[in-house]
């Protein structure tokens, strides 16, 4: 089968964005090989705020582009909900999304489309490179450690070690319509998507290319706020209701993964103490973890360096 008369749907959710940034992500979009491409820009800043006039003059550039629907919030309703009005508003056959500050390579939507249409799956997903603002390689997101697909396999590899982020995310539109799309949640929205998924027995698989970059910002935004924090804290306490499922020796990487997060989460949020205890109740949990966490990270930082070239 041919993806030649597929359309893919792609929702793009803005909120106190800079255009600049907002503008690349489009570009991005615009510049696939692939071109039967819907483009929604979810603008989910309050009506009268100075970010939402900047985003109606930009969106002014692509007002006679019939590929491109811009849809405004009436209020600020989170990006869970933004998204999925997104969803409702999406006529094409296929769904997948960019965070407003991030960007597509130019094979993104063809490679992925292809893969989905081969393999007559309901949902996949990708490799993810977090950077930073030069480009400079922050984290690589791969699974090639997951080698089946089945519901629980799924299950469990997510639950410990998170089969996220939205962007490297492909459904069948019908089928995300189906499921409901995104949980109202003001943390871990990607995390829910991927767990709804997997419980509602979709044909998920995964393709091991690249082709997204996440940027990651020190601008005190949502992800290292005290929102941050509370939401990890909550999802940990969500993860122990799936506890029967796991052995002692799994249940004590979750835990210990919880901390890690939380380190992180106190340290981006400049409260020191808080990350050295959690660092001292990390290692403590799994002491073996800690030391295959961090000869991981060593040889992945090692292994895709040439991302940054």
């Amino acid at each position: 089968m041919s993806e030649g008369n597929k359309r893919v749907s792609v929702i793009i959710p803005t909120y106190k964005r800079e255009n600049n940034y907002l503008l690349r992500a489009i570009d991005s979009i615009k510049n696939q090989t692939f071109k039967n491409i819907e483009l929604i820009i979810i603008d989910d800043n309050p009506p009268n705020s100075d970010y939402r006039k900047k985003v109606m003059q930009l969106m002014k550039k692509y007002s006679s582009d019939p590929d491109v629907i811009y849809l405004m919030n009436s209020k600020n309703v989170g990006g869970s909900l933004a998204r999925n009005n997104g969803i409702n508003a999406a006529s094409g056959d296929f769904i997948t999304f960019l965070d407003d500050d991030d960007e597509y390579l130019p094979n993104k939507v063809k490679n992925q489309l292809e893969f989905m249409i081969r393999s007559g799956c309901d949902m996949s997903f990708t490799d993810l490179q977090l950077v930073s603002q030069h480009k400079k390689i922050l984290e690589y997101r791969d699974y090639h450690k997951l080698k089946s697909f089945d519901k629980m396999t799924l299950l469990k590899y997510h639950l410990m070690r998170h089969l996220t982020g939205t962007p490297t995310f492909m459904y069948k539109a019908e089928t995300l319509k189906k499921i409901g799309g995104f949980e109202d949640s003001k943390m871990g929205q990607e995390f829910y998507l991927m767990l709804k998924s997997i419980e509602w027995d979709l044909n998920i698989r995964y393709l091991s290319v690249c082709d997204v970059i996440a940027y990651r910002h020190n601008d005190g935004g949502i992800s290292q706020g005290k929102n941050k924090i509370d939401g990890e804290k909550l999802l940990y306490r969500f993860k122990k209701k799936y506890f029967h499922l796991f052995s002692l020796r799994e249940k004590m990487f979750i835990t210990f993964r919880h901390y890690a997060v939380m380190v992180v989460a106190y340290k981006r949020n400049k409260n020191y103490f808080r990350a050295f205890i959690n660092a001292l109740i990390m290692i403590l949990v799994s002491p073996l973890d800690f030391f295959n966490e961090i000869n991981t990270y060593i040889n992945n930082k090692s292994k895709y360096r040439k991302v940054e070239s």
